[in-house]
């Protein structure tokens, strides 16, 4: 049974970091690609970082080299360092499988990022 637990979001100022965590049951991070998305008030869901299998990592050019994605596969855990951030960042973030799995959602974490 997969299960996908997001943790570590919470308010911040302008400028500020936070690390997201998410935990992963029932899925081998040794063969699937993971990804981190978000999903802001009356928007849809997007890609803000994927890492491969095998280590590769991308970012969309919107996000300007401050977000890093990383992985603990002994902890089974994915990780999202996000750097300098902005108010345009304020969203729910989510973990899944890259492409998702629309069966696998979690509750996710909200970021918000406020003056």
């Amino acid at each position: 049974q997969v299960r996908l637990v997001e943790s570590g979001g919470g308010s911040v100022q302008p400028g500020g970091s936070l690390r997201l965590s998410c935990v992963v049951s029932g899925i081998d991070l040794s063969i699937n690609d993971m990804g981190w998305y978000r999903q802001a008030p009356d928007k849809g869901r997007e890609l803000v970082a994927r890492l491969t299998s095998d280590g590769v990592r991308y970012y969309p050019p919107f996000l300007e080299g401050r977000f890093t994605v990383s992985v603990d596969k002994a902890a089974n855990t994915v990780s999202l360092q996000m750097n300098n951030l902005k108010p345009q960042d304020t969203a729910v973030y989510y973990c899944n499988t890259q492409p998702p799995d629309f069966g696998n959602w979690g509750q996710g974490t909200q970021v918000t990022v406020s003056s």
